[in-house]
């Protein structure tokens, strides 16, 4: 699944609105998304941002345990229905930024 594809489900488990007047999520110049929140258009990537990952982890209830022993982070909702696994190899925050991401994006996969 490419990273555009990911984004886009992690944004529909989120809630995340589409642009005004019915457009599409488009994409930002660090290949994120640009969105509608607060009232205003914004970029948005928990690919690539601390902060955009921390907020739809907390959005969404998800548990992240990072597993120091097997060098690896998992990520699981909060019913455990959801689990994604990724090595820290070369970057944990990266590793852990794109858990995060994948587990949303499965849980906006399984929305009707």
């Amino acid at each position: 699944m490419s990273d555009r594809e990911l984004l886009e489900l992690a944004a529909k488990a989120a809630g995340i609105l589409p642009l005004p007047e019915g457009k599409e999520l488009d994409v930002a110049p660090d290949g994120g998304l640009i969105i509608c929140g607060a009232g205003q258009i914004q970029f948005w990537n928990p690919l690539t941002d601390d902060g955009d990952a921390l907020r739809l982890a907390v959005k969404l209830g998800l548990t992240i345990a990072q597993l120091m022993t097997n060098r690896e982070v998992e990520v699981n909702d909060y019913d455990e229905t959801v689990f994604v696994n990724e090595f820290h190899e070369p970057d944990p925050c990266a590793a852990t930024r794109r858990a995060i991401v994948r587990a949303a994006a499965e849980i906006g996969r399984n929305m009707t």
